[in-house]
């Protein structure tokens, strides 16, 4: 498997993993919109990392 497609795999099974966890902290509705921005946010850096090493390689 190519290594980029293996990270984004694991990275969705992490996701998969913290998800339930995630909903059930965050109840209240504005707390769990500005968590969730924050984890796009994160999850999107670490997407432009794996893009950029990629395309240097």
């Amino acid at each position: 498997m190519n290594d980029e497609v293996l990270s984004v795999v694991y990275l969705l099974l992490l996701i998969v993993l913290v998800f339930p966890g995630f909903i059930y902290a965050n109840k209240n509705k504005k707390t769990f919109l500005k968590n969730l921005i924050i984890w796009i946010v994160i999850v999107g850096i670490i997407l432009i990392f794996i893009n950029l090493k990629s395309s240097l390689n």
